[in-house]
């Protein structure tokens, strides 16, 4: 099974939720899983969505402990890593959406790139190399049709 890397902002608004939601519900639709940071904001709506739709969701965490991991996140695996853990979160999915986002969004979008991944954004970073996606529909088929 392929796993796209859904990241943003461990808060985020009302309407960047729903986005998150829709990419999860989207790729679990089309039989890939989604990782992410496993934590709140956007990463949790991205596993709530994928799980609603009968999806596999991963969990890479921050700290120690699997208590952390957001409530629809079905694999959770701690890192003890910190923030050093979004270097996995970007590698570990063959694409990468992003959704809002903060510096720590930057910094995964960042090595996405520099290994190659195919990036979309929905309000995210507007950086080279970062596919602005006009919906959560153009964003999962922009990265699928990449892969």
């Amino acid at each position: 099974m392929n796993l796209i890397s859904v990241i943003g902002g461990a808060t985020c608004t009302n309407a960047e939720a729903a986005l998150a939601e829709a990419v999860g519900r989207l790729l679990a639709e089309r039989g890939v899983g989604v990782v992410c940071g496993g934590r709140g904001g956007v990463m949790a709506a991205a596993c709530r969505g994928a799980v609603q739709a009968g999806g596999v969701t991963v969990g890479l965490l921050p700290g120690d402990s699997t208590d952390e991991a957001n409530l629809w996140v079905q694999i959770a695996i701690p890192t003890g890593l910190g923030e050093a853990r979004n270097a996995i979160v970007a590698r570990a999915g063959a694409g990468v959406i992003a959704i809002g986002g903060g510096y720590g969004t930057l910094s995964e979008l960042a090595l996405a790139l520099k290994w190659g991944k195919t990036v979309a954004g929905l309000g995210s970073w507007d950086i080279d190399g970062v596919y602005a996606a006009s919906s959560p529909e153009d964003a999962v088929r922009f990265v699928l049709d990449e892969l």
